[in-house]
């Protein structure tokens, strides 16, 4: 394997895109959203192999939780220990609304 693909476990996580393209070098963002949105516990370790705890701070401080449902924002503060405080903005952003309407998953 390539050391800038996925592993093939990860293919059902990126059903919507050509699997064999994504590269973590240059679709970093999308790879990091789509498994702390969607990736289980495998795919979560796997991710913590590639960035460090505060670089996922970091990412999820940055994007503001975008992309992530409100449990999972939750979940994430508690494992890496977010401020309430800001998870609780990022919850209460009126662009938010329509994420979190959407019908569960």
């Amino acid at each position: 394997m390539n050391k800038a693909m996925l592993p093939e476990r990860m293919k059902a996580f990126f059903w919507d895109y050509p699997f064999h393209h994504l590269q973590w070098d240059r679709d970093r963002d999308l790879i990091v959203s789509r498994l702390l949105s969607r990736g289980d516990w495998a795919a979560v370790k796997w991710l913590r192999t590639r960035l460090s705890e505060s670089e996922l701070i970091d990412w999820l401080s940055r994007h503001r939780g975008a992309g992530l449902s409100p449990q999972r924002i939750r979940f994430w503060e508690l494992v890496l220990g977010l401020p309430r405080r800001d998870v609780n903005k990022w919850l209460r952003n009126e662009s938010r609304r329509v994420w979190d309407q959407r019908a569960p998953r």
